[in-house]
């Protein structure tokens, strides 16, 4: 969901000098908000305005997108977390959101960051149990490179919804350019390299989640009522961190952020406001 308001864009430099952009918003306590893996700053434009009522949101261009710079050939997590901290020592923002890798991301940053006071994550890429496979990534690549970006973007869409793997590949394909539109499409398959690098993190830290019991910040976890490959890191962190405030949103999807961005936004704002 795209929307039109009024931002100032900013940039830092990381420590390896990668460039890193952000839109701003809003007036308030700060918050960082880190998209997904197909997904820029634009894309949560409409979260931004409903967050921006109440905190000044720096939404965050990750490597790879519009106006920051390349992921790089040294690209890891260690990487994000270097950026995501140049905006935080730039902003003082001491509350983070992000969505699907940017929810792992943002847990992944807020481990060793006692200055980071509220996390908000919706549907982490956390993966448990080899719940976010890189087998797809392989035959995604090949696709890749014989420009056939649709093929390689539907092998990412049957890897992440085992409802969608049970579609024939022709119906999946008909489906996706009926209802994604064209510029949308085009922006997934530019990012779709990156993606793999992103998802390859995440595979690489399977079932290492205990680690998040280091965060001093309080913890929000949201779900939807979708099964999905992050589901698995749902429950078992529900399980594991007790303490953590979790939500399911039974009638949103994955892409609850960027669906239905006001009652995300103000279950993110309840928290966040909590004493």
């Amino acid at each position: 969901m795209k929307a039109t308001t009024n931002f100032i864009i900013k940039s830092v430099q990381s420590r390896d000098s990668t460039v890193i952009t952000y839109r701003q918003y809003g007036r308030g306590p700060g918050i960082i908000v880190l998209p997904g893996a197909l997904a820029t700053a634009a894309d949560f434009d409409a979260l931004a305005i409903e967050l921006g009522k109440h905190f000044t949101v720096y939404a965050i261009n990750r490597r790879g997108r519009h106006g920051s710079g390349e992921q790089g050939a040294q690209y890891s997590i260690q990487k994000e977390i270097e950026d995501v901290d140049a905006v935080c020592q730039a902003t003082n923002a001491e509350y983070i959101f992000g969505h699907s890798f940017g929810g792992f991301l943002a847990l992944e940053y807020a481990r060793n960051r006692k200055s980071i006071k509220k996390v908000m994550i919706y549907e982490p890429g956390v993966s448990v149990n080899g719940s976010i496979s890189m087998e797809w990534a392989s035959a995604a690549t090949t696709y890749l490179q014989q420009n056939r970006p649709l093929d390689a973007f539907i092998e990412f869409v049957r890897a992440m919804n085992p409802d969608s793997a049970k579609a024939p590949r022709s119906i999946l394909k008909m489906m996706l350019l009926l209802f994604i539109r064209k510029a949308e499409r085009q922006q997934k398959y530019a990012l779709l390299p990156g993606t793999i690098n992103e998802h390859a993190e995440e595979a690489r830290l399977d079932t290492t989640h205990s680690r998040y019991g280091d965060i001093s910040a309080d913890v929000f976890l949201m779900s939807s009522g979708k099964e999905s490959a992050v589901t698995p890191a749902f429950k078992a962190m529900q399980k594991d961190f007790a303490a953590w405030q979790t939500k399911k949103f039974s009638k949103l999807d994955h892409f609850g952020p960027e669906k239905a961005p006001k009652q995300v936004a103000e279950a993110v704002h309840d928290f966040a406001t909590r004493q």
